[in-house]
C-alpha cells in the first residue's frame, strides 16, 4: 500500500511542476495547486494512516497509546489546506487582472514590467517640469 501512495505522491508532483513550467497562467495555477495537493499528501500519509486509536490521551493515563496517530501531521495538513488555498486565491486573482488589463494569459506577453536597473523606456516628453 505505501507503493501506491508513493506513486499517487509521484504522480501529483509530477504533473504539478510539469504544468508549472508551462506558458499558460492558468495552467501555471493549476500546477501549484497539484503540487501543493503532492505536498500535503505526503505530510498527511506521515501521521501513521490506518491507526484506529484517536491522538487523545485517556483519563489517568500520562501519555498516548503506543498505536495512536500522530496529531503533528494532521495540524500541518490543515494550516496547509488553508494556506494553499489563499495562495491559489491570490494566484487567480493576479492571473484575472493580468488578463483584464494585459488581454492574455501567456506568460511570454506579460511582459510590460520593466527590469530593475533597466533604463525608464517612455519618451522625455512626457516628464513634468514646473515652471
Amino acid at each position: 500500500m505505501t507503493l501506491i501512495y508513493a506513486l499517487a505522491i509521484a504522480a501529483y508532483v509530477g504533473c504539478g511542476l510539469y504544468m508549472m513550467l508551462s506558458r499558460h497562467a492558468v495552467r501555471m495555477i493549476l500546477g501549484l495547486t497539484l503540487l501543493t495537493n503532492g505536498a500535503i499528501f505526503l505530510i498527511f500519509l506521515s501521521g501513521r494512516v490506518g491507526t484506529t486509536t484517536p491522538p487523545v490521551i485517556p483519563q489517568g493515563a500520562e501519555a498516548l497509546a503506543a498505536d495512536a496517530a500522530n496529531a503533528l501531521p494532521q495540524a500541518l495538513v490543515l494550516t496547509a489546506i488553508v494556506i494553499g488555498f489563499a495562495l491559489t486565491s491570490f494566484a487567480v486573482a493576479l492571473v484575472l487582472e493580468a488578463h483584464r488589463s494585459l488581454g492574455t494569459l501567456d506568460v511570454r506577453e506579460m511582459r510590460d514590467a520593466e527590469r530593475l536597473g533597466a533604463p525608464d523606456p517612455s519618451p522625455a516628453t512626457s516628464v513634468k517640469t514646473h515652471g
